[in-house]
């Protein structure tokens, strides 16, 4: 058992129409507020999506309960049974690893000082621009946050050690899955660090501000506030190099890992997301990034030069799908990882794109099922086994 030591196509269904839901998109800097709406509306039960839509990429049917090839590019599709991965449970004799876990509070960053979005209250569409969201009830509130520490029992203290930043923390899924696929010598020994959101969802909210705006602010928050902690509270050394550095996290936190490579690729070279946020969602307004992650695949990977990352996306058949793309066709979790994998294909990057059947959005049964493949494809090529740097 672990030790815990805490220290303190596009598809557009017009069905929808009716229940438009004014819950994402970006804010106008320029409209008067509107009126915020007293309650969330309900939200609709995703459609079923047809993997080979028109417009969709092209992609390999497996077998059913099966996962793709941990060294293959390209797009899959999953069968409608998701049988946990062997790695994914506790095994005996395999070297368990141990969990440390610590407290950041808002007072302390300077990066983020916080803010929430008064409760029962939502952002309304911009008359003007449909595609942009208002926000009013944003303010500034204090926070705490965990930060969860998972240190390989093979780690040798002292060694610089590669690791895995996640988003949304504590992962307890990634933890039991790096004890065995580490003990299997699949992935190298490293440390995996989850870091738990500011609070709220969304535009006007900490987690969305964090996750969800367009640049290299929530990395370098990362990199200069939560990293050293990690080495002190964990007695652990982390290395530099960004080809030893990965990033995962599932919804706006699976954008958030793009987001973080993306602004930095200095920084990290690997990143693993399930039903990635790439829609458009950013707030505040950044006319930079008008679309918010929908620029992603609408502009930033087509119009860049690649960069040196290796990422692997899953999206579910029943993914989220906002009616808000009534209105501006940039708010379906389906259409936006398809659109991702369109655009990865074109630049010749190094990605594996996964449609699962019978899923809903960052689906439990999906991640038990191909978590373990997913960490081995993001980590190729990496050497596996007792490599670790000393430091100078």
């Amino acid at each position: 058992m672990r030790r815990f030591l805490s220290l303190t196509s596009r598809i557009v269904l017009l069905t929808f129409a009716a229940s438009a839901a004014a819950q994402f998109g970006s804010p106008s800097p320029s409209s008067s507020p509107a009126p915020q709406a007293a309650a969330r509306p309900t939200r609709p039960t995703p459609p079923t999506r047809d993997p080979h839509s028109p417009g969709f990429v092209a992609a390999t049917e497996l077998p059913d309960g099966t996962v793709p090839p941990a060294n293959a590019d390209g797009n899959f599709i999953l069968g409608p049974t998701h049988p946990p991965a062997p790695q994914m449970s506790v095994h005996a004799g395999v070297p368990q690893g141990t969990v440390v876990q610590f407290i950041m509070n808002s007072a302390s960053s300077t990066f983020y000082p916080g803010i929430a979005r008064k409760p029962g209250t939502f952002g309304t569409p911009d008359p003007a621009n449909p595609a942009r969201l208002i926000v009013t009830t944003s303010h500034p509130a204090p926070y705490t946050r965990r930060v969860t520490v998972y240190v390989p029992q093979q780690y040798v203290p002292g060694t610089v050690a590669p690791f895995i930043v996640g988003a949304d923390g504590p992962d307890s899924a990634l933890f039991t899955a790096l004890d065995n696929l580490i003990a299997e010598r699949k992935v190298p020994i490293m440390i995996a660090i989850s870091i738990s959101n500011g609070g709220g969802d969304a535009q006007g909210s900490e987690r969305g501000l964090e996750y969800d705006t367009m640049s290299g602010k929530y990395a370098e928050f990362v990199e200069q506030e939560v990293l050293p902690l990690v080495e002190a509270k964990a007695h652990v050394k982390l290395t530099k190099d960004p080809d030893s550095r990965a990033t995962m996290g599932g919804s706006s936190g699976g954008s958030c890992a793009l987001i973080m490579a993306w602004y930095h690729p200095e920084l990290y070279h690997r990143v693993l997301t399930y039903s990635g946020t790439y829609i458009n969602q950013q707030w505040p307004y950044n006319p930079q990034t008008p679309h918010g992650a929908w620029e992603f695949h609408e502009h930033l990977i087509l119009n860049s030069p690649a960069k040196p990352l290796r990422i692997w996306m899953e999206v579910g058949d029943r993914d989220l799908f906002n009616p808000n793309a009534m209105r501006d066709n940039m708010h379906d979790w389906v259409v936006a990882n398809e659109n991702m994998a369109s655009a990865l294909a074109a630049k010749g990057y190094h990605y594996q794109f996964v449609f699962a059947r019978n899923a809903g959005h960052v689906d439990h049964a999906v991640k038990l099922q191909t978590l373990p493949e997913a960490l081995e494809y993001i980590w190729q090529g990496y050497p596996i086994g007792p490599h670790q740097e000393h430091p100078d």
